[in-house]
């Protein structure tokens, strides 16, 4: 089986490519060779020069080849999924497109999400052209038999990177006693799937031919609060968690520069659950095994040996601070006006 990932050196990739490799296929690796050196492409592997971005960059790279199946995990919008089309018509025998499950309905109002859930999340534009892609390569498999598989996964981490918003520096805030700004509650209910777990459902889609035209979220099936997922960071480190619950929609209007505020909103402080059974019949070796509290201690042995790759970011840092101390001022203020 003659594999090209478009990509293949991130989070969820990496780990797909040496899924690939265990399984004994022929793998490509496609990218513009400049990622560093944190999860490299294992032995064995082909290696292929080329930018997304630039179309002609991407003919010459693929002159005269063909493929089994594609996988291709940075294609985001409309625009990417056409160029895609055009591309890999007649070189491929199927095409797999990494979407994302943050398409499924915002606010959630039933869980948990299947593949048939309405695709609707009006509230964060990353989602919205997940939605736009994915309309663009059903036209192409309705109209021209262009041979998608459609994947969504969900929240997705390895050993090298937590799955917080806020990533090491919300581990760091948590290990030094500091406190941490949880949306909400943090009652809702989140998916956090290990990307060695959803390896094994991505690669055996790969030349399952009767996933051709079909749609799948990819994910674990332990649902915990956020609550419980900083409490089992503590835990693991020692210390005791120390969280600051303030109103998500509250986090864009005083936090617009953090990038995750937007994120937040539209899509972690809503309950993910989901519902595997589809993946599970098309790849009955898709069973996840790494929980979360399994998880956390890999990623804290990983901080352990890389504590050069694993610093808190400094601005992120301070926007936490800044809604820590904006907090404390505000309850110190109305402590007066209390009853």
């Amino acid at each position: 089986m003659k594999v090209l990932y478009i990509g293949g050196t991130g989070t969820i990739s990496s780990a797909c490519v040496a899924e690939s490799v265990r399984q004994g296929q022929d793998v490509h690796v496609l990218n513009r060779g400049r990622t560093a050196g944190r999860r490299p492409v294992p032995a064995g592997v082909t290696t292929i020069e080329g930018d997304v971005q630039d179309a002609e960059s991407m003919r010459r790279a693929l002159d005269g080849a063909s493929y089994d199946c594609v996988v291709n995990f940075l294609s985001f919008g409309s625009k990417d999924a056409s160029a895609a089309v055009d591309l890999l018509e007649g070189r491929t025998n199927q095409y797999i497109h990494i979407s994302s499950a943050s398409i499924y309905h915002k606010p959630v109002r039933q869980v948990p999400f299947v593949e048939s859930t309405t695709r609707r999340n009006p509230y964060l534009g990353y989602a919205r052209e997940k939605i736009a892609a994915e309309d663009v390569l059903r036209r192409a498999y309705e109209e021209r038999e262009f041979p998608v598989t459609i994947v969504r996964p969900s929240h997705t981490y390895d050993d090298a990177h937590p799955p917080l918003p806020g990533d090491w520096t919300a581990w760091d805030r948590i290990v030094r006693g500091d406190e941490l700004v949880v949306p909400g509650d943090g009652t809702s209910l989140w998916t956090l799937t290990h990307a060695s777990d959803l390896a094994v459902g991505l690669v055996g889609l790969i030349g399952n031919w009767q996933a051709v035209g079909e749609d799948f979220h990819i994910t674990s099936n332990e649902a915990l609060t956020w609550n419980e997922i900083y409490d089992i960071i503590g835990r693991t480190a020692g210390t005791q968690a120390r969280l600051l619950h303030l109103p998500s929609e509250f986090l864009p209007v005083v936090a617009p520069d953090w990038f995750w505020s937007d994120l937040i909103v539209g899509d972690l402080q809503h309950s993910a659950v989901f519902d595997n059974t589809k993946i599970k019949r098309f790849v009955p070796s898709f069973r996840p095994t790494v929980t979360w509290s399994e998880g956390a201690r890999r990623l804290f042995a990983w901080r352990a040996d890389h504590p050069e790759e694993t610093r808190p970011d400094a601005s992120t840092d301070a926007v936490l601070a800044r809604l820590v101390e904006g907090h404390r001022l505000a309850s110190a203020a109305l402590a007066p006006l209390a009853p």
